[in-house]
């Protein structure tokens, strides 16, 4: 083996050396890590920079997600919400009310005679509830005000049905009954009534206002679900604690899908397109378990109304308006729950189930909702029927 102990190579441009003076025998392995440039001191500080330097990184990546994630789970608007042991005082004087009043007895015929002595209150006294096989009327007026043109769909859903009139149990046999009337307002939130309501002898329930998640505030059971096509829920657990399903009529193809329901045969592709929005094909409830809303009170509370309206013309009631024309003719005492539209509080919560909020509402035309809270509280101020969340 050879060693080179003085060894210098120089540049034979300027004459600096390319290579130290080795004093020392150089071996293999140290000539590859002089070739390398590293030692095991720059090795050390290499890896530590690399840690320090992942270190920052993840406390830079955790910052940008914590500030896009944060606020994503952060209300924009903050809407207050009641937790059990902070209600607010005057929920519990509501509270106290219900409470009082369910502990008293029924009144009988308590509604009728606290409604005769408004000025226009004859037309709302003694309403038709479902529409009968036994009782042909000749309709003059098209849906939802009658069933003019509608004739042969209302033949054909009328005998799919087994029962087509008032079921033994709500009809007016002596006893004194209680109706509730259960309203989607988003004033029924953090409520606290849900038992209460359970307690009534019949519950009137909406479209799809849900039960399932919502029985402190809204109650669990469903005496009458009054709905459209397109507001029928369609989650099967919705109808679990359902006694009846009312249909209300707006055009004839509605009652087409009342005794597809029925029937259990499917309408066809063509028929389902004419829905603005999609419908169940089935409902877990017996044939016996549905009816056909008399389109007389629609009609009747659109009368009514019409003396409420700031502007003439034709509106269409909410299901909620009608719904508490059609309990008066069912009970005694009537009582209201999640009613009541306050639209000087645009970001106040419009339904008791969703976080919308009330602003949404002056994009409709539809219905007029001013004259219901007026007509509303006329009937509250006249102690016809109960505000039971004092939004009236």
């Amino acid at each position: 083996m050879v060693t080179l102990n003085h060894l210098s190579v120089e540049d034979p441009d300027d004459g600096s050396p390319l290579l130290p003076e080795a004093t020392e025998a150089v071996t293999p392995t140290s000539v590859f890590h002089r070739q390398r440039g590293i030692t095991k001191t720059d090795s050390r500080e290499f890896f530590l920079s690399r840690k320090e330097n992942l270190a920052f990184s993840l406390v830079l990546l955790i910052g940008c997600y914590s500030a896009i994630l944060i606020p994503a789970y952060l209300p924009l608007k903050k809407v207050a919400v009641l937790s059990d042991d902070n209600l607010h005082p005057k929920d519990l004087v509501l509270l106290n009310q219900s409470a009082s009043l369910l502990s008293d007895s029924c009144q009988p015929c308590w509604g009728f005679n606290h409604l005769k002595p408004l000025s226009w209150s004859a037309g709302l006294l003694d309403i038709p509830v479902f529409v009968q096989q036994d009782r042909p009327v000749p309709w003059d007026l098209s849906p939802p005000l009658g069933l003019q043109g509608s004739e042969e769909h209302l033949a054909l859903a009328l005998a799919s049905l087994p029962q087509p009139g008032l079921p033994p149990s709500l009809r007016r046999d002596g006893s004194c009954r209680r109706c509730v009337v259960v309203g989607s307002g988003g004033v029924l939130h953090g409520s606290h009534l849900g038992p209460h309501i359970d307690q009534y002898d019949v519950i009137i329930r909406l479209n799809n206002a849900p039960v399932l998640g919502f029985e402190k505030d809204a109650g669990s059971r469903t005496t009458i679900r009054l709905m459209y096509p397109e507001g029928a829920p369609h989650s099967a657990i919705e109808y679990k604690k359902t006694t009846m399903v009312a249909l209300v009529v707006f055009k004839s193809l509605d009652l087409d899908w009342l005794t597809s329901v029925i029937t259990k045969k499917p309408l066809s592709f063509w028929s389902k397109i004419w829905f603005w929005r999609e419908v169940v094909d089935d409902i877990p409830l017996r044939p016996e378990s549905f009816r056909i809303l008399h389109p007389e009170i629609i009609h009747k509370t659109e009368q009514v109304l019409q003396k409420y309206a700031l502007k003439p013309g034709n509106t269409v009631p909410t299901l909620g308006a009608s719904a508490v024309v059609m309990a008066l003719q069912l009970c005694d005492q009537v009582s209201l729950a999640g009613f009541g539209y306050d639209m000087k509080h645009p970001e106040a919560r419009l339904h008791y189930y969703e976080t919308i909020r009330m602003a949404t509402m002056k994009a409709q035309v539809v219905h007029d909702v001013s004259a219901e809270k007026l007509f509303l509280r006329d009937l509250v101020a006249a102690g016809a029927i109960t505000d039971l969340t004092g939004a009236m």
